[in-house]
This record gives structure tokens, sequence and C-alpha cells, in this order.
């Protein structure tokens, strides 16, 4: 009995790390093919590989998007994107005030003159 007890033991412990892991797994999995089904046309991305791109166009049907690179239009599988960047602006953005400076020049009579 002493022997199934210390063998039951690190069974249990394994077990709740498995399940901890797979449970953080697929909330990461979640997460990402959130990203990926929230892109649109627009938002600005960077893929796997490194390349920065602006969204040109997203095709549900083939799951490819194609990007525009600088005016090269490239095609790559939804997944081989890593980040993806809104392209709406943050409400810091828009909230923040514009400051407008006047200045006002004034002629003296002797500039006048000299004109």
């Amino acid at each position: 009995m002493n022997q199934m007890a210390s063998l039951l033991l690190p069974i249990v412990v394994l077990g709740g790390m498995m399940f901890f892991m797979t449970r953080t797994q697929r909330k990461q999995q979640k997460e990402r093919q959130e990203l990926l089904n929230s892109m649109k046309s627009g938002d600005e991305v960077v893929t796997i590989g490194g390349l920065y791109g602006v969204i040109s166009e997203v095709n549900e049907d083939k799951g490819t998007i194609t990007l525009d690179c600088e005016g090269i239009y490239l095609e790559f599988e939804r997944g081989a994107i890593k980040t993806v960047r809104s392209s709406q602006p943050t409400q810091t953005e828009e909230e923040a005030p514009v400051e407008v400076v006047e200045t006002v020049i004034e002629e003296t009579e002797e500039e006048n003159k000299d004109a």
C-alpha cells in the first residue's frame, strides 16, 4: 500500500502539470487565431520572416492575404503573420489638443518707406 501511495503522488503531479500546460497552449492558440481573424485591409503587419507591410487584400476562401510592401504586392498565408497593428488611431491621438501659434509681425514706418 505504501508503494502505491509513493507511485501515485508523482503521477498526480505530472498530470496536473500537463493539464495546466495544455490549457495555456490552447489559450495562446485561441488568442493568435483571434488576431489572424481580425486582420483587415489597411492594417500594418510583420511577417514571421520580418517583412513589414500593409494589408491590401484579405482572401478568406484561400486563407491568404496580399501585402503592399512599398508598391510591391506579395501574397502570404494568414499563418505567416507574426504581429498586427491596427490602422485605426488610438484615443490619445484623437484627443490630443492642437496648439496653434500666431505670430504678428508689425512693420514700422521706416521699413515701409524703404520698400
